[in-house]
């Protein structure tokens, strides 16, 4: 195939992710970064359909850690001049609708406290003066995080690629990777549908195609595809832009404002995944048909908390097909097995939330001293042991469907 570019480095996937990792990249000093993307414009597949939803509060330090970075990239790059976020930093409620639910927040504040992030638990009177129209009575307790909030997904895409682009990174659509050349085990170059880039890395970064681009390398790695969807309503009396996040665990639930709208979205009890070996990098992903009797029982899971949900008209529904990992954690590293080959996949629905996390991680993982929560994110946990599709599917989806669950 006839060479039409060079790069040091290629970053594969033009969603936020991808897009975060080239800005990171580009930050860290990294001076010939060129990424791909497949279809015509950049976030246009799974980025495109995320709520935008930017939670800090974890049950991990490491994890409440990579958020808070997301946060503070967040924060930076909206008041940067040119392209911004959307980022609105509302806060967060969360509510506990039980006893257990009640001693994991302590757990999850005291976290937080070990982080440097505020939390503060509330009374009922007192959340309800952020969310007037929403019921309390049967809430146990109430986590306020106020540097929480959310975004709008392509917007932050968008702020990635004009900060970037402003370092030297060069981005080109309408490009798909089939073939990844490498040589003594190492990676030298790409084979597009537009001609050979010769690189020194490749950064997969390629979401629900994932798969198929490590398997291009040599790799089999479970990274599953799961079916996630969130509707939005008409315009309803009492919403606005700046009133906070919510999450109701108990009931699988997060919401938000969308402008004058509810934005509402859940975790599917039994939960729907894709193959990817059953379509190939030339192809989108399958299309996410709607599932109404699914986003029926959302609003019902809701309506003790928000009655006049049953009286709301769904205005549009958003779903699409985020990665799961067997052991819910991300695959970021470069593997052992083919040099240069470096992934940044399985978010675990992150990926926009995460990305600002996820891009200083790659970097990290270049480094010559990464944390030994990098390390132990490398795609080689996978690649270097023994699995089986069947059992990695049932455990990714089950990732998903527990999203929620106590110390999740």
């Amino acid at each position: 195939m006839t060479e039409t570019q060079r790069a040091e480095i290629v970053v594969v996937g033009g969603g936020a992710v991808g897009c975060a990792v080239a800005y990171s990249l580009a930050a860290a000093g990294y001076d010939d970064v060129l990424l791909l993307e497949k279809e015509p414009t950049l976030a246009a597949v799974t980025t495109s359909q995320a709520a935008g939803l930017v939670g800090q509060v974890r049950n991990s330090l490491d994890r409440t850690r990579l958020a808070m970075w997301s946060v503070e990239t967040f924060s930076e790059l909206e008041t940067a001049e040119g392209a911004t976020p959307g980022w609105r930093q509302v806060g967060s409620l969360r509510l506990a609708l039980c006893d257990e639910r009640v001693d994991e927040f302590r757990r999850m504040q005291a976290v937080a406290d070990e982080a440097g992030l505020e939390t503060r638990f509330l009374d009922n009177d007192e959340a309800q003066s952020f969310w007037p129209t929403l019921r309390f009575d049967s809430v146990q307790a109430v986590l306020w995080c106020p540097s929480d909030g959310y975004l709008q997904p392509s917007d932050l895409a968008m702020a990635y690629v004009a900060h970037a682009r402003r370092r030297g990174v060069r981005f080109q659509t309408d490009t798909t990777v089939r073939e990844i050349d490498v040589d003594a085990g190492r990676v030298i170059g790409v084979n597009t549908d537009r001609g050979r880039i010769s690189c020194n890395m490749v950064i997969n970064a390629a979401g629900a195609h994932a798969w198929h681009l490590a398997l291009a390398a040599g790799l089999e790695l479970p990274i599953v595809p799961v079916r996630h969807e969130f509707f939005v309503t008409v315009a309803a009396e009492g919403l606005r832009s700046d009133l906070p996040v919510l999450r109701i665990p108990d009931a699988t639930l997060y919401l938000r404002a969308e402008t004058d709208a509810l934005l509402c979205g859940g975790w599917e009890p039994q939960s729907l995944s894709l193959d990817p070996r059953d379509y190939d990098v030339d192809q989108p992903s399958p299309p996410v048909a709607s599932d109404w009797d699914v986003l029926a029982a959302f609003a019902e899971q809701l309506a003790p908390q928000f009655p006049q949900v049953a009286d709301l008209g769904i205005r549009s529904v958003f779903r699409g097909w985020p990665t799961f990992t067997p052991d819910g954690r991300f695959i970021i590293g470069e593997s052992s097995r083919v040099r240069g080959f470096v992934m940044a996949g399985g978010c675990n629905a992150h990926g926009v939330s995460g990305s600002a996390g996820i891009g200083r991680h790659v970097v990290e993982s270049l480094g010559e001293d990464p944390s030994d929560y990098v390390e132990s994110l490398s795609p080689d946990r996978f690649s270097e042991s023994n699995w089986d599709w069947a059992t990695a599917t049932v455990q990714a989806r089950r990732i998903y469907e527990h999203y929620y669950a106590i110390d999740h």
